[in-house]
């Protein structure tokens, strides 16, 4: 007799427990929405740690390699490939092609910023940091080194940007593009 009161209680309190470990669908979409801003918080924070550790960089026309010299786009792609192991292509033109338009009021972290610097549309690319600031590798004679995108000189030559880092998935559509090593 003593048995029974113990199965009564150990059935009632079995399905709360079994229950309570199932998360709810809201629970498991607010879960995956977290994670999805981790992974690019993380991504795009690497992606610009990786960028700033070439300031100072001679600028070289054609330059893919930090120790003999950067163009923009050497610049842009290295850090891709070596933050995150997205190998882009190489040219700034070729590299507007890629993900999301975005506006100048979206910029985030880790957006291409594209410029027209030499009569022509996306000659000229950057990262963008936040709070207004870019890294690039400017021209002849120049170093790599952040600048302010309101600035008038890039205010009046800013074509637009793009974002590769999704929010949904660390490389947007861009991993299916390009291939992610």
């Amino acid at each position: 007799m003593f048995f029974r009161p113990l199965l009564l209680a150990l059935a009632l309190l079995l399905p709360p427990a079994a229950h309570a470990s199932q998360a709810s669908p809201a629970t498991q979409d607010a879960a995956t929405a977290v994670s999805a801003l981790d992974e690019y918080t993380t991504a795009a924070e690497q992606l610009v740690d990786e960028a700033l550790s070439y300031l100072g960089i001679r600028y070289r026309f054609g330059g893919t390699s930090p120790s003999t010299g950067l163009d923009c786009s050497g610049l842009v792609l290295n850090a891709f490939r070596n933050a995150v192991g997205l190998d882009l292509p190489r040219t700034a033109r070729e590299m507007a092609a890629l993900g999301d338009r975005i506006g100048r009021q979206e910029l985030k972290p880790g957006d291409l910023v594209f410029f027209n610097t030499m009569r022509r549309t996306f000659s000229h690319v950057g990262i963008y940091l936040g709070d207004g600031r870019f890294v690039h590798a400017p021209s002849a004679g120049g170093k790599v080194r952040v600048e302010n995108i309101a600035s008038r000189y890039w205010s009046q030559r800013f074509n637009g940007a793009r974002r590769l880092l999704g929010d949904g998935d660390t490389f947007g559509a861009s991993r299916t593009l390009l291939g992610v090593r």
